[in-house]
């Protein structure tokens, strides 16, 4: 696959801002990860949203507008114009205990900040934890292959349980119909 404009998705936790940026970095283009448009920025972050109207608008004036870009993260429910503009998808699919688990070691190193939020990061797991419960209502496997069969893009499902230079391969060497 050449360069492309490229949205990675897959649950918190598999990986998809860790692909992102490989991705990007081997074409050299741009990432971002949808949380950079999402979330205003705070102290601690992920406190506050930022209004829908005004994640487009940045992501329209401040990114899309390039030749070639990777974004990860999740845009079903307020993207879905972005998710337009992209070439293909590449959705990351992971084992839940090992998503869990990627996810707990991440937040080690949080957990030594004296603002760490136990509460909030014990809510956030909870809802990370019913991603593959196909009755979650929140986000959801479920919910994002119906997304995804209604996306009209060529969409790659990888298991990102190989490490990230063996996702970018798979991603580089794959051919998809545009």
């Amino acid at each position: 696959m050449k360069r492309s404009k490229i949205h990675i998705m897959g649950a918190s936790g598999s990986g998809t801002t860790t692909l992102g940026r490989a991705l990007a970095n081997y074409w050299s283009v741009p990432h971002a990860d949808t949380d950079d448009y999402f979330w205003l920025p705070t102290d601690p972050p992920y406190v506050a949203k930022r209004a829908e109207h005004e994640r487009l608008h940045l992501m329209r004036s401040l990114f899309l507008p390039r030749d070639a870009w990777v974004l990860s993260g999740s845009l079903f429910g307020w993207g879905e114009t972005v998710i337009e503009q992209c070439d293909a998808v590449i959705f990351l699919i992971l084992d839940s205990e090992e998503r869990l688990r990627r996810l707990e070691k991440r937040e080690d190193i949080r957990r030594s900040d004296a603002r760490f939020d136990e509460i909030s990061w014990n809510r956030f797991l909870e809802w990370a934890a019913g991603y593959d419960n196909p009755a979650f209502e929140g986000r959801s496997r479920a919910g994002h292959e119906r997304r995804l069969e209604i996306v009209n893009k060529p969409v790659l499902r990888l298991d990102s349980a190989m490490p990230p230079d063996q996702l970018v391969d798979a991603i580089t060497n794959w051919k998809p119909s545009f």
